[in-house]
């Protein structure tokens, strides 16, 4: 390789000597070849190169005086030189170069300023919120759904980025379970519901138009809309979740979890959902509505969906398995409105976001068979008693500094300190303790409206739960 490093320019101002003595010098001072490596040979680098075996030999000679390597009689030279620092005369500055801070786009320098993902997503612990129970999942059915799908593979064709199969069986789930109005060409299979918002940004966002997002939200929207160049503009919540849009209001978009808003899990109402659309102008304002939890519902049956409800096509609809199946997946998936679907089946490959054909396959053959609907039923009935455990828990434990807000569905849970506004400091205490929890506070848009906790319950088993709660009162 170290052949491959020089260049040698035989009508060059100095001599071949000369060119590869500086050359080979640079490379050792800036630490590219290091100290105690071997040097290939005098024959073996001549022939690389091109030029004569006594060009090298004077090269290493002359190096072997500077102190750059140790030569003896019939062995290849080594390098004595410990580099890494700049050499005056060889315009290699290696250790400025890595100390300088780098220019980053506007895309970039806006993602560094929002906390998203949480800085501390090391080894999972209780009760970080967003995660479903990766131990409960039946890996044994699905291990065989990945085996058939390898085996088929040889005998598939290449064919579209989106299967036909999945996008068949997401149809036809999703118009059962969540009341989605889709056409099979209108869904668009993704690594992730992240992927899912960061598309939408890149085909509708221009520079300086207007986001509206809920405010305590989700942060991964205001992060991908911001990176886009959007005016992120937060919209407070109330007991049915994001309130109504001032009526003047005519954003280019509008962000919302109606389901299980996130992160308080409030439910939208029908009549609210109604009206909402109501509000929102065809044609001039998109809503994207982001159903990252709908499948688990535990107080009340599920409202129908806001792109269900939707006449106009304005509706994008967002989903994700890794809440309802193991967050290692990395399959998400969007339901784009009509007018849209040829313009975002092109962006999607021209931005890469495509998810592997070999998986869709399978998760195609979980759904058909029936394996996903049994998993998801057993899991609403686990997470259900897992909610209310962590809801006694903390009553019982911590009543006193908290009051929690009990979620008619999702996977997890808000509880709000009755008393001071240091959410931030408690979940660092609770984070060092071995629990972990992410502040309210820290979801505001701007100055924060709401302080306490948010805590994962769907993850745990009931006895990690009481461990934790226990950790959590010792530290309050």
């Amino acid at each position: 390789m170290i052949s491959g490093l020089i260049d040698l320019k035989r009508a060059g101002e100095q001599g071949l000597v000369a060119q590869l003595t500086g050359q080979l010098r640079g490379l050792i001072a800036a630490g590219r070849i290091a100290k105690g490596r071997a040097l290939p040979s005098s024959r073996r680098l001549a022939g690389d190169l091109g030029v004569s075996r006594n060009t090298v030999t004077y090269a290493f000679e002359q190096l072997a005086a500077e102190g750059y390597l140790a030569a003896s009689h019939g062995r290849r030279p080594v390098v004595t030189f410990d580099g890494g620092e700049p050499i005056e005369g060889t315009g290699v500055a290696a250790s400025k170069a890595r100390s300088a801070t780098p220019r980053l786009s506007a895309w970039a320098s806006k993602l560094k300023q929002t906390d998203w993902p949480m800085s501390y997503q090391a080894p999972l612990k209780p009760l970080r919120p967003g995660h479903g129970d990766a131990r409960e999942f039946p890996n044994e059915v699905w291990a065989r759904c990945l085996r058939r799908s390898a085996v088929r593979a040889g005998k598939r064709e290449l064919g579209p980025v989106n299967r036909a199969r999945l996008r068949q069986a997401l149809a036809h789930y999703l118009a059962a379970s969540r009341g989605v109005r889709a056409a099979v060409d209108q869904i668009v299979i993704l690594p992730s519901a992240q992927a899912a918002l960061t598309l939408i940004a890149a085909v509708l966002i221009t520079p300086g138009d207007e986001v509206l997002v809920e405010d305590p939200g989700y942060p991964g929207a205001a992060a991908a809309f911001r990176a886009s160049g959007a005016r992120v503009t937060g919209i407070g919540l109330d007991r049915q979740g994001m309130q109504q849009m001032p009526r003047m209001a005519a954003p280019k978009l509008i962000f919302t979890t109606p389901s299980h808003q996130h992160p308080t899990g409030r439910l939208m109402s029908l009549a609210r959902r109604t009206a909402f659309l109501g509000s929102s102008r065809p044609g001039r304002t998109w809503i994207v509505e982001d159903d990252y939890d709908g499948e688990f519902h535990y107080d009340s049956r599920p409202v129908p969906s806001l792109q269900g409800l939707d006449a106009h096509g304005r509706v994008f609809y967002v989903g994700t398995f890794s809440k309802a199946m193991t967050s290692d997946i990395r399959l998400g998936y969007l339901v784009v409105p009509p007018a849209l679907v040829s313009t975002f089946e092109i962006a999607q490959r021209h931005i890469g976001l495509i998810a592997s054909s070999h998986i869709q396959e399978a998760l195609a053959e979980f759904i058909t068979d029936g394996h996903f609907l049994a998993h998801l039923r057993r899991m609403r009935r686990l997470y259900h008693l897992r909610r209310d455990h962590l809801v006694d828990g903390l009553q019982r434990h911590l009543g006193e500094a908290l009051t929690v807000e009990v979620p008619q569905g999702g996977i997890q849970l808000v509880a709000r300190l009755k008393r001071g506004r240091a959410d931030q400091a408690v979940v660092k205490r609770l984070v060092d303790a071995g629990v972990e929890a992410r502040a309210l506070s820290g979801l505001a848009l701007g100055k924060p409206r709401d302080h306490g906790l948010l805590l994962g319950f769907a993850a745990w088993r009931e006895s990690e739960i009481s461990a934790a709660v226990r950790t959590m009162a010792a530290c309050f």
